[in-house]
């Protein structure tokens, strides 16, 4: 196929950080994820960019917060209101750019 991300040799471009730095940043692996994700394979979803997995469920979650107060004409608070978030979220991306670039087992299990 034309445009399968994990296909290796497509026409679709590498990651900048990749190409240029050799490591993965937080996001490497987002494309091929939602690729495999949108044709049914949850497990290679997950092997790809599992951080991202998960952000698309949190995104999932907040646009219907978003629709269903939109709908009843009065907000609906999802996890983009929590006081938290960005506490939670940012150290969360910089623990997953550590982790998957360790050069040792687990952790080169998630070098994608």
């Amino acid at each position: 196929m034309l445009a399968d991300p994990t296909t290796p040799g497509g026409w679709l471009p590498t990651c900048p950080t990749k190409a240029v730095a050799g490591i993965c940043c937080p996001g490497c692996g987002g494309l091929r994820m939602l690729y495999s994700l949108l044709h049914g394979d949850i497990g290679a979803a997950v092997r790809y960019n599992a951080v991202s997995f998960v952000f698309i469920g949190l995104f999932a979650w907040a646009v219907a917060a978003w629709t269903v107060g939109r709908v009843r004409g009065r907000h609906v608070r999802s996890w983009l209101q929590w006081k938290y978030a960005p506490h939670v979220v940012i150290p969360l991306l910089i623990l997953w750019f550590v982790i998957r670039n360790l050069p040792f087992a687990p952790f080169t299990a998630l070098y994608v």
